[in-house]
Parts: structure tokens; C-alpha cells; sequence
């Protein structure tokens, strides 16, 4: 009997969730902001891009998001050709397939925590008894429940981050940006969200975070990319704190 070949087949090979090649972004006469980037990140993957200012961290979190396009190269996220969507297609790839977290919360004061958290469902056409479900669960899950009906103006930094990761996290997205998401934190608070964001990814979640603190790449990211100039200098695993 012929023993069983150990050659990849097409459904056994793993599928990145970003694949980026050669891609680089332009802005006016000035230096690229991105410069011949290719990157391949896999489901399941916590990944932290670091690098000064303008080095084209932000760029390159906003062309995965889709809130960009390319001057050259191509951008696939889940399979989906992001950077030949329309501007419609674009917010709806955001909406159902990618959460995004915010250094500065970008919650709406004048929604309590639940609305804010349920919103990004409503907008997607989510069932209303499933999408409150589901938002009770995420508060719960995350430590902010006793403040559903509380406006995000009275809650603490840390707290707000919290109700924005749950937020992100609403529509079960296979992918999660976070730009900067203990930036606008004091050390404790930081450190509360970057260990969240690793139990997060612990579970499974795909998250790609853009820091220029090596200590947050240190806690939630078992890769990190360093960028200068917008081209990639480092690929490396990061060593996982405990």
C-alpha cells in the first residue's frame, strides 16, 4: 500500500486573514509614508507594529481598515481585495468583517454605554433582542456591566476603552485593530487593556495592534514589526510577558 502523500493540499493550506504585497502609499511630493510593504498575518496571530512617529504605523492600520487606498500594490483582508472596494463596500467591510479600537474611545457622549456598544449592530441590521443579548454579554465579559446605562462621559479612561473594545468586538469580527489603544491611559489602565486585548487573542481573536510602546507589543503580541521611513525593518516573535 502506497503510504499517504504529505503534500499541502488546497484545503489544508491556512489562508492568511492580511496579505499585503508591495504596497506603498504616497501622499503629495513628499517621502512615501509606506514604501514596498508585504506582510502576511494568519488567523489567530496578535501582532503589534511599532515604530516612531511617522514611520507609517497609522498608514498602514488604515489601508488594512480600508479607510485608505494604496498608490501601488495590493491590500487582501479575509480573501477581499479591500483596496478595490468602493467607498459603500468599504463601510461595510468594516461594519461585519473588522472591529476597530481608537487611542481616544471615539464613543458618542450622548449615547449610554449599551447604545454605544449595540450600535455598530443596528447599523450592520442586527436582530434587536440578539444584539442586546449580545451586548450584555461583551459588558459582562469585559468588567463593565454595572455601567450599561451610564454615559461615557462618567466613566474613567480605562473604563471607556473597555466599553470601546466591546463595542469593536459587537459584530464578531475575525479581525481586530487597535491604533494606539493605551495611548490616552495611565500606566495601570494601560496595562489593564493590554492584558485584555492578549486574554482576547488567548481565545482566538486575530488582533493587529499599532503602538510605539514596546511594553504593550511586550504583553498582548507574540509578533512584532517594526517600521522606519514606511518599510518594514523587523519581523520578529515577541516573547509573550506572563
Amino acid at each position: 500500500m502506497a503510504a499517504p502523500s504529505t503534500e499541502p493540499t488546497m484545503a489544508n493550506i491556512r489562508q492568511p486573514i492580511i496579505d499585503l504585497r508591495q504596497v506603498s502609499k504616497h501622499y503629495d511630493d513628499g517621502p512615501p509614508a509606506l514604501d514596498g510593504v508585504s506582510l502576511r498575518i494568519d488567523p489567530g496571530e496578535a501582532v503589534a507594529i511599532l515604530g516612531p512617529s511617522g514611520s507609517g504605523k497609522s498608514t498602514l492600520l488604515n489601508l488594512i481598515a480600508g479607510l485608505d487606498k494604496p498608490s501601488a500594490g495590493t491590500v487582501t483582508v479575509g480573501g477581499l481585495r479591500v483596496d478595490l472596494m468602493a467607498e459603500a463596500a468599504s463601510a461595510r467591510f468594516r461594519r461585519t468583517r473588522i472591529g476597530v479600537v481608537f487611542q481616544f474611545y471615539n464613543l458618542l457622549d450622548d449615547l449610554t454605554v449599551a447604545d454605544n456598544v449595540m450600535l455598530v449592530a443596528q447599523l450592520a441590521g442586527g436582530n434587536a433582542d440578539a444584539t442586546r443579548t449580545r451586548a450584555e454579554q461583551l459588558l459582562t465579559q469585559l468588567g463593565v456591566a454595572q455601567y450599561a446605562r451610564s454615559y461615557p462621559g462618567r466613566l474613567s479612561g480605562g473604563q471607556r476603552q473597555r466599553v470601546a473594545v466591546a463595542r469593536a468586538m459587537m459584530n464578531r469580527p475575525a479581525l481586530l485593530l487597535a491604533d494606539e489603544p493605551t495611548g490616552a491611559l495611565d500606566t495601570g489602565s494601560g496595562r489593564e487593556v493590554a492584558t485584555l486585548l492578549a486574554e482576547l487573542n488567548g481565545q482566538g481573536q486575530t488582533i493587529v495592534l499599532v503602538t510605539h510602546d514596546p511594553a504593550l507589543a511586550q504583553i498582548c503580541a507574540h509578533r512584532r514589526i517594526e517600521l522606519i521611513d514606511g518599510r518594514v525593518t523587523t519581523d520578529t516573535a515577541a516573547g509573550v510577558a506572563p
